[in-house]
């Protein structure tokens, strides 16, 4: 069992279909015995085996539906090892089974990749006298020749960075899969390849120039007013892990077959054809919903008013909003009951909401006509629009607040709101979008409940002090 570990973390030891298909099992069932459990113990939502492969991952999103933001965030951080384990096993095993060893990249595109892992379990072990140990690892002393490499190598990433980010954003308009997940891994595998060849580098090189190939990506679109700074922080926790991955999985096929460099042609090709089979495929756009809720100290008919308009909120103290995160401001209504036209303004504009159930005391819903930019982008230029921003890819929909009365004078104030999120994967950025309209729920219902407690009190003060001054 000693050699497990480094079968599925290494990149060096070939993979027989085997060893390959017990650890494909073996590992999936330990990894849905764990994620099934957890979610189970947080939500007390069982997740079912088909909900664990579901590929498009909504059923697993109906599972969290309500669940705190650690628990996402939790999982995504779970997945990663895994990740790397199926794509270093893939690339390996499709060299042994005489296929390019690119191949195994394509065990992260939905559905395509469980056929590419059945195909690579049921394929024979070839000859492999393609197979080459590394050697020739450069030593310390050769900076020059290190130095040389790295800038090849990343001048090709970086082209094919900027090649997928005009393809997939400015000509088929989509933020996907290929854009968010198989654009760094393929400019990561390209530079880690291309680094490597014709000499063996170290595994700290490949990795660092994993890594720089990432920050000089953020850095071009941010010189370019491609995009901004708070998108590119949102963006990092996957794009650079699957950047770093991408140089080792690079290093792993330049070490260990006799490729040529011009084999990572046709893995450049087909990312543009993903992106636009993506484009073609991902039509319908799930509807989210984010609750959250608070207990006010007052009765229902005193918190009424506050949640219809409610004057200056403070100044935020959130760093995400001071950071440039659309903040709420204030709120004002024209009109009464359905058919009014409430206005949520906000430090990027105003939220027009046409009110469609006024069931006083103890509901308020609407929907969302019009809607400003979710953020202001941070950026050393004044105007940084990018697409996705101009498209509305965040999208409300509509909302409710709802007063549930509890007795003794106390009320449950609930926030809903409904969206959509047209940037994949949806999974990851959910879990901000979701994170940040919590954060925007709670301030919100925050304010209300002081204002509603501060009236309630002044009402209790005065019919208190009514009879002796009237005596």
């Amino acid at each position: 069992m000693g050699g497990w570990p480094r079968l599925w973390f290494g990149t060096q030891l070939p993979v027989s279909r085997c060893q390959y298909a017990a650890s494909g099992c073996g590992l999936a069932l330990f990894k849905y015995g764990i994620e099934a459990a957890a979610i189970q113990a947080v939500t007390g939502r069982w997740l079912g085996p088909l909900d664990f492969l579901n590929p498009s991952l909504a059923a697993r999103s109906e599972v969290l539906a309500g669940a705190p933001d650690w628990l996402g965030w939790a999982l995504f951080a779970w997945n990663l090892p895994f990740v790397w384990i199926a794509l270093s096993m893939s690339v390996r095993r499709a060299s042994l089974a005489g296929v390019s060893p690119w191949t195994g990249l394509a065990v992260l595109v939905p559905v395509v990749g469980l056929a590419v892992m059945l195909a690579l379990c049921l394929a024979p072990d070839r000859t492999p006298e393609r197979w080459r140990p590394a050697t020739g690892v450069v030593a310390a002393g050769d900076p020059g020749g290190s130095a040389a490499g790295a800038l090849r190598a990343l001048g090709a990433a970086l082209a094919v960075g900027v090649a997928m980010l005009v393809v997939t954003v400015y000509l088929i308009a989509t933020y996907g899969v290929a854009l968010f997940l198989g654009t760094p891994l393929v400019m990561g595998a390209v530079a880690g390849f291309l680094f490597n060849r014709p000499l063996s580098r170290s595994r700290a090189l490949t990795t660092g120039l994993g890594a720089v190939v990432m920050v000089a990506a953020a850095v071009i679109m941010l010189a370019f007013a491609l995009e901004g700074l708070i998108c590119i922080a949102m963006a990092a926790p996957i794009v650079m892990p699957l950047g770093i991955v991408g140089a080792l999985l690079g290093k792993a096929v330049a070490d260990a077959t006799s490729i040529s460099p011009g084999g990572v042609v046709p893995l450049v090709i087909v990312l543009p054809l993903l992106a636009g089979a993506e484009q073609l495929a991902m039509r319908r756009l799930p509807e989210h919903v984010v609750l959250t809720s608070v207990d006010v100290a007052a009765p229902p008919e005193r918190v009424w008013p506050h949640v219809v308009s409610f004057p200056d909120l403070p100044e935020p103290r959130e760093w995400f909003f001071r950071c440039g995160i659309a903040c709420p401001v204030r709120a004002r209504i024209e009109g009464a009951g359905p058919g009014a036209v409430r206005h949520c303004e906000f430090t990027t504009g105003d939220f027009v909401e046409p009110i469609t159930v006024w069931d006083e005391p103890r509901r308020l819903a609407f929907d969302v006509t019009s809607q400003p930019d979710p953020m202001r982008e941070l950026s050393p230029w004044r105007h940084v629009h990018p697409p996705h921003l101009a498209d509305h890819a965040l999208a409300s929909r509509r909302g409710e607040f709802r007063l549930v009365d509890l007795g003794d004078g106390r009320t449950r104030l609930e926030g809903r709101t409904w969206y959509t999120f047209d940037m994949h994967p949806r999974a990851y950025w959910t879990l901000w979008s979701d994170m940040a309209i919590h954060a925007i729920h709670r301030r919100v219902l925050d304010h209300v409940r002081r204002l509603a407690e501060g009236a309630h009190r002044d009402a209790g003060a005065t019919a208190d002090t009514g009879p002796a001054t009237r005596d």
